[in-house]
């Protein structure tokens, strides 16, 4: 005969650890160039540029700001140590 069970620990199974998705380096570089697109933009506006002036320049930033992060914003991959007994 089993016993029963007295806390609810008892019944829950574990979960395994869960981890963030891998997003491409492509969509990192449209979510910076998006967001710095929109600050020179609205940056603009708010200083007074006019409406498409202000827009013209935030896109021209927003796909310099793509290219640059594109070309380099990724890490170099890390080389793996020698071992000792490996030529």
């Amino acid at each position: 005969m089993e016993k029963p069970l007295r806390h609810s620990r008892d019944r829950v199974t574990p979960v395994p650890h869960l981890r963030m998705p891998a997003f491409s380096h492509g969509v990192w570089s449209f979510v910076w160039a998006l967001v710095f697109g929109l600050y020179v933009w609205l940056g603009g506006l708010a200083i007074g540029v006019a409406g498409g002036t202000a827009f013209i320049f935030g896109a021209v930033v927003a796909f310099l700001v793509y290219l640059l992060v594109m070309a380099y914003g990724s890490d170099e991959p890390q080389r793996q140590p020698r071992r000792a007994g490996r030529r």
